[in-house]
């Protein structure tokens, strides 16, 4: 089989055009549909529910080529709606890469830019900090988490600092795979955050017993991670037919199932699926559109998925 690098090489030229083809129509949602939005808790600015992650996805280094592949999804997200983009240090050069996308695409106006600290000095915080603000070439984050708890004690204090400064907007924290959740819920409880990161999924569903009541309660908004198990659930599902019932709910393919059941969640603010794929991009976002399953769908969906 051919290599990643060496199919997009083959295909540069094509890639590199279609950097500026309309996206919208891939988006396969209906005619002028608005895809959904909710508030964040603490401020009301509303963000459309389906958002960007970039762990792995992202991480090509300096290939020009891969490069515009991945400003390619970013450009296929902004035309669907999208707004978020979540990223890390730890995630190589991913944020390079978001930053490249943006002066590309001339984009940088138009994102919810959400990144995190993850050292485990908070003296070494804030010049991590800059440097992810360097790569990605904006102004201010408009969110900080702390990413996997990480010297969290250290860290959460300076960025709520940054964010009465005004040189952040929102601060949040993050766990995944069901990682140290009695530490969320002790932050939530008494820490004055904006947002909190969890793991979230058809299969995956912990959180739904007191992370997510409890950050509904707090007034906390929720980003979901591993929506697709890194792809894994994803993989395995498509090997069966997608439920007739999924029409119902207007989710033409298993990744759109997926997304709904979670983004159904009331106090889920936003996904962050991520993608190599503009047309995945597009379809993903499109998933924000239509109808969203109520609790005798979410339990069909489930159960379907649990069968598989």
């Amino acid at each position: 089989m051919p290599s990643r690098r060496t199919v997009i090489r083959t295909l540069a030229a094509g890639a590199a055009g279609a950097l500026l083809r309309p996206y919208a129509a891939l988006a396969r949602a209906p005619c002028g549909a608005t895809p959904l939005a909710r508030a964040i808790p603490s401020s009301g600015e509303k963000l459309p529910v389906i958002g960007l992650g970039t762990w792995i996805t992202f991480n090509v280094g300096d290939d020009t080529v891969l490069r515009d592949e991945s400003a390619a999804v970013m450009q296929a997200f902004f035309a669907a709606g999208g707004r978020v983009i979540d990223s890390s240090p730890m995630y190589g050069s991913s944020q390079e890469v978001v930053g490249y996308g943006l002066a590309k695409l001339d984009r940088r106006g138009d994102v919810f830019s959400a990144d995190k600290v993850w050292i485990g000095s908070g003296d070494d915080g804030p010049a991590q900090i800059e440097e992810s603000r360097s790569h990605w070439g904006i102004r201010r984050f408009d969110l900080l988490q702390v990413h996997n708890l990480l010297a969290w004690e250290e860290h959460l204090p300076r960025l709520l600092d940054m964010k009465a400064a005004g040189r952040v907007r929102y601060v949040g924290i993050t766990t995944s795979e069901g990682r140290r959740h009695e530490e969320i819920e002790e932050i939530l409880a008494t820490r004055p955050i904006d947002f909190v990161q969890v793991s979230y999924n058809v299969l995956d569903r912990d959180v739904e017993e007191r992370i997510l009541p409890l950050a509904r309660e707090k007034g906390i908004a929720v980003l979901i991670n591993r929506p697709f198990r890194q792809g894994a659930l994803t993989r395995d599902v498509v090997q069966h037919p997608l439920p007739a019932f999924a029409a119902e709910i207007g989710a033409a393919t298993w990744g759109q199932l997926l997304l709904k059941f979670i983004i159904s969640h009331p106090a889920v603010t936003c996904v962050i699926p991520a993608t190599t794929q503009p047309a995945h991009a597009a379809e993903n976002v499109a998933a924000a559109t239509g109808e969203l399953p109520d609790e005798p769908m979410r339990k069909r969906i489930a159960d379907y998925v649990g069968r598989l």
